[in-house]
């Protein structure tokens, strides 16, 4: 059974006056290779008086490049998205015969590609604390990396929330 699910996300930006738009790059619509399959989506920009051109990144994603002529008293961005919720298995997918067992080896070619995905960042003082109570519960042998990445979704859906937040502004990742 599918659900349908209708998003509407709005950013509103007002101003005091007149203020020059530098161009924006907007990074709000799915990716084409995303599994959910998208029913409609439209994105809407005010003022009307400018120019788009879409583009794609090296990753697929797409971004909407804006530039604005006029000084304008407004920035409205308005998406409006259907999407087709259907059940979907995440872990239906096929593993290289190397990475079968963790921990593994990445070869060498694979892993020059994949080097932008394995830098890390420093670890915040939570998600040190997170990680620390979520390694001491994984076995600490060697595994089938389907059953890791299985414990490690458990570990997050289990101990991660969502609230839906009324006041406007942005939240840190903490």
């Amino acid at each position: 059974m599918t659900v349908r699910v209708a998003l509407n996300h709005q950013s509103v930006y007002r101003f005091d006056r007149p203020v020059k738009l530098w161009p924006h790059e907007i990074r709000l619509r799915p990716a084409a290779h995303g599994r959910t399959p998208i029913l409609s989506y439209s994105l809407n920009i005010e003022p009307a008086g400018h120019f788009i051109n879409w583009q794609q990144d090296p990753f697929g994603n797409w971004i909407a490049r804006l530039v604005f002529p006029e000084p304008a008293n407004e920035l409205i961005v308005t998406i409006d998205l259907v999407v087709d919720m259907t059940v979907i298995n995440p872990f239906d997918f096929f593993m290289e015969e190397f990475a079968e067992t963790f921990p593994f080896a990445y070869p060498a070619e694979l892993k020059r590609e994949l080097a932008p995905y394995l830098e890390v960042e420093p670890q915040t003082p939570l998600f040190a604390a997170w990680m620390s109570r979520t390694q001491a519960a994984l076995p600490s042998q060697e595994m089938r990396t389907i059953d890791l990445l299985v414990a490690v979704n458990r570990a997050v859906q289990a101990d991660v929330g969502y609230i839906v937040r009324m006041e406007p502004g942005v939240q840190t990742p903490e």
